[in-house]
């Protein structure tokens, strides 16, 4: 029966020549694997008859070695396209994931183990259904051999066939769910686990910590059934195989005995048979793989599920010289039919009460979130800084210039526009410090993700609660140092302080996702409930 992922495999395996190598090697080897029976046979007789061909000898080495070197260059061919594509997997899905952007609708944990572990068993793929084809060519080619010594024990071996067949289609059958169970709930114990480490010092400072192992801890029997009934059906698979196989052999066995009897065969043709029932019989033998090409698929329809998922609509850039303009804008539970406009150069500053949707006006203003209605008039070219930033690349320098071409002078002076140059160059190798050696606070953190987004000279600067770490004196120096280093720019800065909103030139009120007002800190000051944003009420 197809699955959703059935077509991202068939994508996986034809865009690689590799695969088409590996077939020829295996039907090379296989060729050779077919035809060393019969020259065991011909050894056999010609040492029981007292003679000796060489030709008979040279042709029995050279068959097992090609099947000894086929096997050696199927080993090296298979790593190769399972590691190649694997990557290609991984470069599309963490591409659509970072287009699918933030919020995503994957928790981080399952994110990180479709990434890694679904990945890894779909690019698998073209390895395993090779290996399939080849046992089934040789049960076939086994079969015909058999019926080559004579057809009496091709007949006998073909009884058996209905009941492997049986076997086979029952194994995948009972595999298939268990397999996709596997998969979903070890992602949603990768998500609840990545969610805890998180937060670990909150889980410690709050002593929650049994509950919080009881709760990444939860999903575990719902993954053990699925384990067990994956391993009861591989038992119950084997067993039965297990039975099968000699069975068939003994039967082969007892007519090719007949065949000798009657003059048919030759003591070498019974060895030939023995050999022909157990390949003939090798696709019984191969029910882990099945299993492995059930979890197979599983996995690529997990990865299929996230490369089929729309991405978000989000507001087209345009030109706009600095000026943001929202209309009739929503977004979820957080924004309710948002009407704004912030003209170029104004420093606005978005306040409210916790809740209130102010990250999620300023992601939307700085063209990180998609809007489910209205318009969004922007510039595309916005700077971003977040209240915890993730600072990537090897060194701190590099942290601040990320995803830029920015030189040593434009990182250092991004870094003296954040305020953040004098800690930075006191650092055991100043900018070229190591990131994994920096040992930086919060507050030098969130500068130096300032700096990350002055660095890019941006139309729009949006800081999203990104100086909420430093002190009030600090922070008015870091304002002015913007101002200088980015005149005349759009500055939209969430915010709860109040010497904040009044150093702003337009303040945007929200509550429950709504403009309450708009004008500057003192107009705003006299409503009581404007108040109340920075005193709690008191």
């Amino acid at each position: 029966m197809t699955k959703p992922g059935d077509q991202l495999l068939f994508s996986t395996v034809k865009r690689d020549y590799r695969p088409w190598l590996l077939l020829l090697n295996a039907a090379v080897a296989t060729t050779g694997g077919l035809l060393l029976p019969a020259a065991l046979a011909g050894a056999v007789d010609m040492a029981l008859s007292g003679t000796f061909v060489l030709a008979t000898i040279v042709f029995l080495l050279v068959l097992a070695g090609v099947e000894i070197l086929g096997d050696a260059i199927g080993i090296i061919l298979a790593a190769s396209i399972t590691a190649r594509a694997t990557a290609w997997l991984r470069r599309r899905l963490t591409r659509r994931l970072l287009t699918l952007g933030h919020p995503s609708p994957f928790a981080a944990g399952d994110a990180v183990s479709r990434v890694t572990g679904d990945c890894g068993n779909a690019g698998s793929v073209a390895v395993t259904v090779i290996s399939l084809a080849v046992t089934a060519v040789s049960s076939v080619g086994s079969v015909i051999a058999l019926a080559l010594l004579d057809w009496r024990l091709a007949a006998v071996f073909l009884v058996s066939a209905p009941l492997a067949g049986y076997l086979v289609r029952t194994h995948m059958r009972l595999t298939a769910d268990d397999v996709l169970a596997y998969q979903e709930v070890s992602g949603e114990v990768s998500a609840r686990l990545l969610d805890s480490v998180s937060g670990l010092r909150t889980i410690a400072a709050a002593g929650i910590a049994d509950r919080e192992t009881n709760r990444v801890l939860e999903p575990l029997p719902r993954l053990a059934a699925a384990g067990a009934g994956m391993w009861r059906t591989q038992a119950k698979m084997m067993w039965r195989a297990g039975l099968l196989l000699p069975a068939v052999e003994v039967a082969v066995l007892t007519a090719a005995g007949f065949g000798v009897m009657e003059g048919r065969l030759s003591t070498g043709d019974v060895l030939a048979a023995l050999g022909y029932a157990a390949l003939g019989m090798g696709i019984v033998g191969q029910m882990t793989q099945l299993t492995v090409l059930e979890r197979t698929r599983a996995s690529a329809g997990r990865i299929a599920e996230v490369l089929d998922t729309p991405a978000p609509k989000r507001p087209a850039p345009k030109p706009s010289n600095g000026v943001i303009e929202l209309r009739h804008v929503s977004v979820g539970d957080a924004l309710h039919d948002v009407n704004l406009m912030i003209p170029a150069g104004t420093f606005a500053a978005i306040v409210g009460s916790s809740g209130a949707g102010k990250s999620t006006l300023a992601a939307v203003l700085g063209g990180l979130s998609a809007v489910d209605a209205g318009e969004v008039v922007g510039d595309d070219a916005v700077g971003y800084a977040f209240e915890r930033p993730a600072l990537l690349g090897a060194t701190i320098g590099r942290s601040i210039g990320y995803g830029t071409d920015a030189d040593e002078i434009q990182v250092r002076d991004a870094a003296v526009a954040a305020q953040v140059h004098d800690v930075l160059i006191r650092l055991p190798q100043g900018y070229e410090t190591p990131m994994a050696d920096a040992p930086l606070s919060g507050g030098e953190a969130q500068r130096v993700g300032l700096a990350r987004a002055i660095i890019r000279d941006p139309e729009v600067l949006v800081l999203d609660d990104a100086t909420a770490s430093l002190d009030t004196v600090t922070e008015a120096k870091v304002d002015k140092a913007l101002t200088t280093a980015l005149p005349g720019r759009t500055r939209v800065v969430v915010t709860h302080r109040p010497a904040t909103a009044a150093r702003a030139d337009l303040v945007v009120w929200l509550e429950d996702g709504r403009v309450r007002g708009t004008g500057t800190h003192q107009e705003l000051w006299n409503d009581e409930d404007y108040r109340a944003v920075f005193t709690g009420g008191e």
